[in-house]
Order: C-alpha cells, then structure tokens, then sequence
C-alpha cells in the first residue's frame, strides 16, 4: 500500500505547533507502519535543517519544485500520477482536483479564522476558508487536535456526519523538555539574552492578534506594581498583524522589562522554559496548546485562558484567567510568582497530566486512522 504524504510545511522558515507535529509523526511512521506500507513524502525543494523528517527504509522523498500554488498544481499532478491508496494532509488544506479513488485524511487543527476573523487579513480568511471547506468536503477521515476543535467543526460544519470526525490528541518532546539542564548551562544560555534564572514570566509561540500578547503587556504592567523586579518574555517570531503588540510594548512605562526575542532556535526553548519563573499562555483561542506541555514538562507553572481547547489540555495543572480581562491576568500571574504552595502544587499536577499525551500514541492512531484498520506495532 502506497501512501502520499503533503509535508511541504517542514520547507517553511518558521517553526510552529502544526510543523512540530508533522515532524514528530515522521520520526515515528516509519518505525510503526506494517511491512506492506510505503510511505511517499513529497514537500517542494528544501526542508527546514530543524524540521528535517528522519529517513526509513519505507519512504520515498520526493522534491517537486514549482514557481506557484504548489500543492493545488505541482502536487496534485503528482497525485493523479501516482494514484495513490491513501493520501495524508497534515494541515486542513487539499488540491481542488485529487483522484477519486484516493482515500484522504486531513488534520484540522483549530478554526481561529472563523471564531476570530478579525485576527486575520481579509485576503488570508478568503483563503483559509476556501482550502477548508474544501478539505472537508473531500476527506474521508477528519483529524481533530482537540475535542475543542472536533466541536468547533460541528458548529461551522452542521451537516458533517459525526464518524468522519475523530479527535487524536498531540504529544510533546519528553527528551527535549524533562531533560534538566546544569545550573552552569542554563545560565550560560539565559545571559545570551540578557535574562537571569527565575527572572521572568514566559510566553512561547508566534506573534501575532490571536495570542492576546498586547493584553499581556497591560497586565505586566500591573503585576510590576507588586512584582518590580519582573520581566517579560516574548519568545516567537513575528507572524502576520503582530504590529500591535510592538506598539503595547512601546507604550509600556515598563518596555525596558520586556524582551521581544524573536526567532529562538528549538535548543534553546530548555533553557527558557526552565528559567522562566511562571509561564502565561492567554490566547483568546487554541486549537490545542502544546506550549502548555512544553512549560509543564519543563516544571514551570502556567497561566492560561479558560478557553477553546485550554482547559481541556491543561486539566487542573494550570491557574486560569478570563482572556480578556486584563486585571484577572495581571492578578493570576502575581499569584504564580508569589505563591510557593501553589506554584509546587501546579507543577507535580503538570508532571501528572503530561501521562495523557503522547507523540507515541498520536502517531499509532493516526496512521491506524490513514491505513483504517487496527493494528499495534
């Protein structure tokens, strides 16, 4: 059986949650996949040096090289080439002609630009809308991140039969974030970006609207009238409409105790993790949240919004805020920093709640999903 794999994403500069898990499914398929199982990846021309899939015996990369609109020509025309049994979509995004014998599986990983349009360009909801309703049209089986995400489905997509829809939920990196780094290490790290241990509160991902970050610098703001020694810790690149966040920081009377870091290579993420004093994840909405597993892995604390698929990644291991409510984030976030019982109590609930997510198991049902049949490797 041959199966087609879309992971043009793993090409892409900039290393987010939905790239995370493409790769970590790659390091495990070839490994899980039953003898009579090939597996075809085709992506555009160069891969990522950190997001680089491994190589098995049971894959065939293909580099398809094409000046525009790739997966819609380039890679559908390498479809009706190869026709394969089984295509597999990572992202909610297919060609508009695929062959129809082909079974597809896509993975939806949050509907942000219908629950928050304004938090997109015009042309890029135009965009993401047409690939989704597209994608779910033609799909056979729906991969949902979260039950949040399965039930935002339902709500745009009434009329989609409930067994198309299966939630499998995301792993994390046990290696990468339990590890704990010598003292020496990760302060010789920390001082690179002018940062000292236990210093800061910690968010980790992209910039852009839909993460709240200019909310959290008001909230900083008044958390540093009880906490004045606090920093402020932006670890991402800058994705689309994030110019407002640079202007909260501006604004800020405390913009010399914010530190936008920018792009941060993945081995240094350890290291900021486990310096970070708390971890505040707000987002107004998620499709899953693996930073939050990251900083539980990592024994820090968090902070996040009782919102989307939140709560639902979080359980009972992380102190919650209403997302727009500045005043309950700054108040939330002093409580972390100054509350040592419940900082400990927080973080032995986070080693605890990390046992219910997997990249191991992901991948085994995913690929159970792709192949749909049961099997155990």
């Amino acid at each position: 059986m041959n199966i087609a794999l879309q992971v043009a994403d793993l090409d892409a500069s900039r290393i987010d949650g939905t790239r995370v898990y493409l790769l970590e499914l790659l390091k495990r398929f070839g490994t899980l996949a039953p003898p009579d199982v090939h597996f075809h990846l085709y992506h555009k021309k160069t891969f990522n040096p950190e997001l680089t899939p491994p190589f098995f015996t049971n894959y065939t990369l293909h580099s398809i090289h094409f000046p525009s609109q790739w997966m819609q020509t380039r890679f559908a025309l390498a479809m009706f080439l190869s026709r394969p049994e089984k295509i597999f979509f990572p992202v909610q995004a297919v060609p508009v002609f695929l062959p129809k014998k082909s079974h597809v599986t896509i993975t939806v990983h949050d509907l942000a630009f219908k629950k928050y349009p304004e938090t997109f360009t015009r042309t890029t909801r135009l965009k993401l809308n047409f690939l989704l309703n597209r994608a779910i049209a033609r799909a056979q089986h729906i991969i949902a991140v979260s039950e949040a995400t399965k039930d935002d489905l339902f709500i745009f997509f009434p009329w989609l039969p409930k067994n198309r829809v299966h939630v499998i939920h995301h792993g994390f990196n046990r290696e990468r974030f339990e590890t704990r780094l010598l003292k020496q290490e990760k302060d010789s790290l920390l001082n690179t970006y002018g940062l000292h241990d236990q210093s800061y509160i910690l968010y980790v991902g992209a910039l852009q609207p839909r993460k709240n970050l200019a909310r959290l610098i008001e909230a900083f703001a008044l958390l540093k009238q009880d906490v004045p020694s606090a920093k402020l810790v932006l670890a991402g690149e800058r994705a689309w409409l994030s110019r407002e966040i640079f202007v909260a920081k501006e604004r800020s009377p405390y913009r010399d105790d914010i530190f936008i870091l920018g792009k941060i290579p993945s081995a240094h993420l350890p290291a900021l993790y486990q310096g970070a004093r708390c971890f505040a994840f707000p987002s107004l909405y998620e499709g899953f949240g693996l930073p939050i597993l990251e900083a539980f892995a990592s024994g820090v604390p968090v902070l996040t919004a009782n919102n989307s698929s939140l709560p639902e990644v979080a359980g009972e291991a992380a102190l919650f805020t209403d997302a727009f409510d500045t005043h309950m984030i700054a108040t939330q976030l002093t409580r972390l920093w100054k509350d040592e019982a419940l900082r400990q109590s927080l973080i032995r609930q986070g080693e605890e709640r990390l046992k219910k997510f997997s990249w191991d198991t992901c991948a085994q049902e995913t690929l159970s999903l792709i192949l749909e049949r049961e099997y155990h490797a």
